[in-house]
């Protein structure tokens, strides 16, 4: 398995083309079939110490557009690049071939952009992991326990299972929580639609107790699997998570004893309790699940004790539909539409502050931070 072969019926995360690691290892199978791999995810610890945040944005600048930026762009030798294509265009006639077509000559590359490339950018291939591979991987990668987060997921799933991989928006999220790690510190969290489990487990690392929740026996497992292979990141801060299940469709918690990520009446009643933050990353697909995401969501933070933070992570994703003969957003936009309705509810019950959070704090876990992500901050209190 050097090279992986994706259906066109399957839909796939960008953050597994682009991985911080050299190669994606593959486990396992998990009990539908799919094959499962394991990545590391570095943390950067030092991004606070050695460079401020405008550092950071510079440096993610810097890497989108290798030639700088502002109005004036200069090439080593001081001459600007409008010079430079000037000089290109002027020899356009040479580089035509007999038939009149453009022959393109690419631009030579530097030794320190193949070198930049190499260490941001590495293509990833999925390949079996073999006994003792793991190991030798983890030291290849330079990265010690405590800076490396492990993840077990899938790659190119059909949209149905789309929360076995890891999406940009949950490492966003990580990002802020890490950012903000002292307004986290001690608190009862809940996630909904936590997936893979990695935003969880940076919460874990901070928080006092997460509640990690989705659907699916086993997209549940491997997140429970994730945790435990994450156990020594929240260890040192005594930090909890615990996986279980929530259907969002459903107006109640499973308390079956009989299913495998029930909740019991007493992990209920401390989620009622002591939860004040609840966070989403990446939900945002679906017309009907947005619906019943915020329904959930209603629901939760009006049976709560106390006031509660919701922070919410999402993509913007554009896509070409036949019915606008154009390029939409259909899903964000319903998105915003949803959100609109909430900030403006007049219930008598709950009150809801809806503000975005601008995305200009540090980066602990290396990925590409496009302008189409956002983050949204909520507060949710009850008037009665």
């Amino acid at each position: 398995m050097d090279n992986a072969t994706f259906r066109s019926n399957t839909v796939l995360s960008d953050v597994h083309l682009h991985c911080p690691n050299k190669r994606h290892l593959m486990v396992r199978l998990n009990t539908v079939g799919q094959p499962v791999f394991l990545s590391y995810f570095k943390l950067l610890w030092n991004t606070e110490d050695s460079s401020s945040e405008k550092d950071v944005r510079e440096a993610t600048t810097e890497r989108e557009h290798p030639y700088g930026g502002g109005d004036v762009l200069c090439d080593k030798d001081g001459n600007n690049l409008k010079n430079e294509r000037e000089t290109n265009i002027e020899g356009v006639e040479a580089l035509l071939d007999d038939d009149g077509d453009l022959e393109v000559v690419r631009r030579p590359r530097s030794a320190s952009d193949l070198e930049a490339e190499d260490l941001l950018r590495d293509r990833v291939y999925p390949v079996i992991l073999m006994k003792g591979g793991e190991d030798a991987f983890e030291e290849e990668q330079g990265g010690t326990c405590s800076d490396v987060v492990k993840i077990e997921h899938t790659m190119a799933t059909p949209l149905e299972d789309v929360g076995k991989q890891v999406w940009r928006a949950a490492f966003l999220l990580a990002d802020y929580i890490l950012f903000q790690r002292d307004t986290f510190r001690c608190c009862s969290v809940l996630e909904l639609g936590g997936g893979t489990g990695i935003t969880s487990i940076i919460m874990g690392m901070v928080a006092k107790r997460v509640y990690c929740t989705d659907v699916g026996e086993d997209l549940l497992a491997m997140c429970e699997q994730n945790v435990a292979l994450n156990k020594h990141l929240m260890e040192p801060g005594r930090g909890e998570v615990k996986v279980k299940e929530l259907d969002w469709l459903k107006d109640e918690f499973c308390t079956d004893p009989e299913a495998p990520y029930s909740w019991s009446e007493e992990e209920i009643a401390d989620l009622h309790d002591h939860c004040t933050v609840i966070m989403a990353a990446d939900v945002f697909y679906d017309d009907d699940l947005t619906d019943a995401l915020f329904r959930t969501l209603y629901r939760i933070t009006h049976n709560l004790r106390n006031s509660c933070t919701v922070y919410i992570a999402l993509e913007k994703r554009l896509n070409f539909t036949l019915r606008h003969m154009d390029v939409t957003c259909e899903a964000y936009s319903h998105f915003r539409n949803t959100l609109n309705d909430l900030e403006n509810l007049q219930d008598g019950k709950m009150k809801y502050t809806v503000e975005p959070i601008k995305l200009d704090f540090c980066q602990f876990l290396v990925y590409e931070r496009i302008e189409q992500l956002e983050l949204w901050r909520i507060v949710a209190e009850q008037l009665t």
